[in-house]
């Protein structure tokens, strides 16, 4: 015969609920800390023992509670935030169950001391193993202090599982940190054993970003701020080069509040996607707000998940978002290029630093209306002095040049054959048109080229320092967007072939050629099947047409044939135009000139993302003045 069925008593159900909504002292202190916040609180003060296991006293300069309310505060389902299922379907509290104090005080020795604003004292509350005390007189300023000692101290079986006292200080800062990070409106202090951890003033939230992620995620993020149909999201999002092994660094807040969300953590993912290298996470601090009726908070006892009523219209929106800042990123546009001219135009006494090696001499005044270059208009543009390096023959580039970066500015290509300039006068100045028109003195982010490194970069001199530039990586990213742009447009141009390439196929290769040439044909290639063991490439996309023809085509048969045609080219459309793009780019051990160089760096900052390529490896990296004159101890 089963056992007869009853009721279990209040305070085994309060432990029983305890267990969920307080799994660890980060859960206890995050509880405490969203009830200061709600209480409008501008002024927070954490103290910890042995990670919050020992004690965790949270004091605050909030609305505080009533003499008679402070027994009900530690009673289950309690609040004073929602009357009605309709408050519950708009909240906008961090709490709002009324299960935070009562679980927390299941667990603990717990005593709560209040005084609202106006009041002429102090309340306090003590309870203990389920039993409370009455209310009775304290000392307290106005506000509010909850001090929890001794979690899990009535449950051993449950206190057993806890960590050291360290791991569980790092849940407990972290949990710190979220809610600090939220409200940077808020002066917030903790402190773990008598030790500041952190003292936070009140600011602005990108001052409280740069303090708690860090000043190399404040120098390079990038600002996010988008709004749509009642959303919108807001922060900071972090630089692709500065991607972590782990996702410690990414917070996300729905109205306020941090969550764990799977749909966003897609979302965020997708649009870094082929700006991230390989299994590298991003770091970021991104805010969303929306209706509260829109989502519900209701979901886990923790309130750390979410559901949104249009997940996909939040998701896409969230997507859009990112992207939309990361493709804002270009290669160099952080670079400050304010008081460029007057540092190459100040004297040698006045302090400035003397010019580098092929440093850039603004040419002599002409009159209005004057030309150089080849019919270009300058006043005082800089210019660049012959340099004592090795670079590829100005002559023999202007083929290639005019291939490999196609519709670059025509100054370029006016330098490639400069008027005044042989081989035979290698000490002669390049012409004025190898530099774009400019109607200033300062230099452009990446500045102009000086030479090629080993075949494979390009150094270059900006305001700043040197440029150091991947060729292949940047060429890639160029190609890459101009891929996308065009295949967004349904335009991607093909360059019918003068001889079609033949190779021999296997049956499968054939048979993908045969099967998906309408997406083929999307992609810019024309194959045409000759035989059981053979295809040849007709065509081939404008952009790539001097790459090699038949790799590019067994890279597209090979991803054809693993994803399909229509899905390859919706789901892993990147993907395909990636593959395309690193065949299409310029080779290591390719001799670039001087204007093939300096168009790749205005390619760069005029193209998106250029600042990663497709593979989410960085671009190009400055050497400030400082940092060269730091290696060979100027100054010291």
């Amino acid at each position: 015969m089963s056992a007869r069925i009853q009721r279990l008593p209040d305070h085994l159900v309060n432990q029983i609920a305890a267990g969920e909504v307080v799994e660890r002292p980060a859960a206890a202190l995050k509880e405490l800390l969203e009830n200061s916040i709600d209480a409008g609180a501008s002024r927070v003060t954490v103290d910890l023992a042995e990670g919050g296991i020992r004690l965790i006293r949270v004091n605050d300069n909030g609305g505080g509670i009533a003499a008679d309310d402070l027994a009900l505060a530690l009673d289950r389902h309690a609040t004073s935030k929602i009357r009605s299922l309709d408050d519950l379907e708009h909240v906008g509290t961090l709490g709002f169950r009324g299960e935070g104090l009562a679980s927390i005080a299941a667990i603990s020795r717990l005593t709560l001391t209040s005084r609202p604003p106006g009041a002429e004292m102090a309340w306090q509350v003590l309870a203990q193993d389920g039993a409370l005390h009455p209310p009775e007189p304290a000392a307290h300023a106005e506000g509010t202090t909850v001090e929890v000692a001794d979690v899990y101290f009535n449950t051993p079986a449950r206190r057993k599982f806890l960590k050291s006292p360290n791991t569980e200080y790092a849940h407990c800062e972290a949990a710190f940190e979220r809610i600090a990070l939220a409200h940077p409106e808020v002066e917030m202090t903790l402190r773990h054993n008598g030790k500041v951890s952190w003292r936070l003033a009140r600011h602005t939230l990108a001052e409280r970003v740069g303090q708690l992620l860090g000043n190399d995620f404040a120098a390079s993020a990038l600002s996010v701020d988008a709004q749509a149909a009642g959303l919108t999201l807001s922060g900071f999002a972090g630089s692709p080069t500065l991607g972590k092994s782990s996702r410690d660094a990414q917070y996300f807040f729905v109205n306020g509040r941090f969550v764990r969300d799977k749909l966003v953590n897609h979302a965020v993912r997708q649009a870094y996607h082929d700006v991230l290298h390989h299994d590298r996470h991003p770091s970021y601090a991104l805010f969303l707000t929306l209706d509260p009726a829109a989502v519900d908070v209701n979901v886990h006892p923790t309130k750390v998940e979410v559901r949104f009523r249009e997940a996909q219209a939040v998701h896409q929106f969230i997507f859009h978002a990112v992207n939309k800042a990361l493709a804002a990123s270009k290669a160099g546009a952080d670079s400050p290029t304010e008081g460029a001219a007057d540092a190459l135009d100040a004297p040698a006494g006045s302090g400035a630093r003397a010019p580098l090696l092929g440093s850039f001499e603004p040419p002599p005044r002409r009159p209005a209306g004057s030309s150089a270059g080849g019919g270009l208009r300058y006043d005082s543009a800089p210019r660049q002095s012959r340099l004592p390096l090795s670079v590829a023959d100005h002559g023999g580039g202007s083929g290639f040049y005019a291939s490999l970066f196609a519709g670059v500015r025509e100054a370029e290509q006016a330098a490639s054959t400069p008027e005044h300039h042989t081989p035979s006068q290698p000490d002669a100045p390049p012409s004025a048109a190898s530099l774009p028109t400019r109607r200033d003195d300062a230099l452009p982010p990446l500045g102009f080229a000086l030479a090629q490194l080993l075949g494979v970069y390009i150094l270059a001199q900006n305001a700043d320092g040197l440029v150091v530039v991947d060729m292949h990586a940047a060429h890639e990213r160029i190609v890459y967007e101009r891929l996308k742009t065009q295949f967004d447009a349904q335009a991607i141009v093909q360059q019918p072939l003068l001889l079609p390439v033949a190779f021999a196929a296997d049956r499968l290769e054939t048979a993908a050629a045969h099967d998906h040439a309408e997406a083929l044909a999307a992609l810019g290639l024309e194959l045409a099947v000759l035989g059981p063991g053979q295809l040849a490439v007709r065509a081939a996309p404008a952009l790539l047409k001097d790459a090699d023809p038949v790799p590019l085509a067994r890279a597209m048969l090979q991803e054809l044939r693993e994803h399909g045609g229509s899905q390859a080219l919706t789901e892993h459309r990147n993907a395909l135009l990636a593959t395309m793009a690193c065949h299409g780019a310029v080779r290591a051990n390719r001799s670039l000139t001087l204007p093939e160089m300096n168009a790749l760096l205005r390619d760069m900052e005029a193209t998106e993302r250029s600042g990663q390529c497709n593979h989410g490896r960085p671009t190009w990296r400055a050497l400030s003045m400082k940092e060269l004159d730091g290696l060979f101890m100027r100054g010291q």
